[in-house]
């Protein structure tokens, strides 16, 4: 399995920001996001192969209760399955919810890619056409305990959140809503009007703590 990296740091993001979590980062990715916060996993996919021994091991010897399965897109990497069901603690899963695989997971953290993610050039066709995947959503919230995390980088992206959880039938209470960006600065403008939306909405707001203690850091 390719690996980008493997840490121990705190949940960033989501209902358990804030957890102190060993962090598997698969790499290679289905998507181009625009905005990618890790390019080395997805526009120039890094990393080193690696056997599922190494890799459990590595975990464990950190004695930490919570592992986050990330990428990339985990939910495509080769052993993905056998992974998860060989970790013991904790396990959470990022995935944008575009691939249905038989993993093991405590909580899926599933973030549908807006429009905003499209790029422009060779990549756009092909991330328009997955980005979104109404049917594999509902497969996987049907199976696992979930949360809809939705990067947003203006007010108008609401009206596509509202309506692909109208359209998959999420709950509100399962919708977190996290600010676009990887500048403190940035993060801390969008983030004022983003928790208004949610307040109205009734969705939750989700930080960037990884950027707000260390910036845009790998291995935190």
């Amino acid at each position: 399995m390719k690996i980008a990296e493997v840490f121990y740091s705190v949940q960033g993001e989501g209902t358990l920001a804030g957890v102190p979590s060993v962090f598997v980062r698969t790499s290679g990715c289905n998507l181009r996001c625009t905005w990618c916060d890790t390019p080395y996993t997805s526009w120039n996919p890094e990393g080193e192969e690696r056997s599922l021994d190494s890799i459990v091991q590595q975990v464990e010897s950190y004695k930490a209760s919570h592992v986050v399965v990330t990428g990339g897109e985990p939910m495509i990497a080769p052993e993905i399955v056998e992974l998860t069901h060989r970790l013991t603690q904790h396990v959470t899963i990022e995935t944008a919810g575009t691939v249905d695989a038989e993993v093991r997971c405590d909580l899926l953290s599933i973030s549908p890619r807006l429009a905003n993610s499209t790029p422009e050039g060779r990549w756009s066709a092909q991330h328009e056409r997955l980005r979104y995947q109404p049917e594999i959503l509902k497969r996987l919230m049907s199976r696992y305990p979930y949360q809809l995390k939705f990067v947003i980088a203006q007010p108008e992206d609401l009206t596509e959140v509202r309506a692909i959880v109208e359209e998959i039938g999420a709950g509100k209470d399962r919708v977190v809503l996290m600010p676009e960006g990887v500048d403190p600065t940035k993060l801390a403008e969008r983030s004022r009007w983003l928790v208004e939306r949610c307040k109205q909405e009734g969705y939750r707001f989700s930080p960037r703590l990884h950027i707000d203690l260390w910036g845009n850091r790998r291995g935190v």
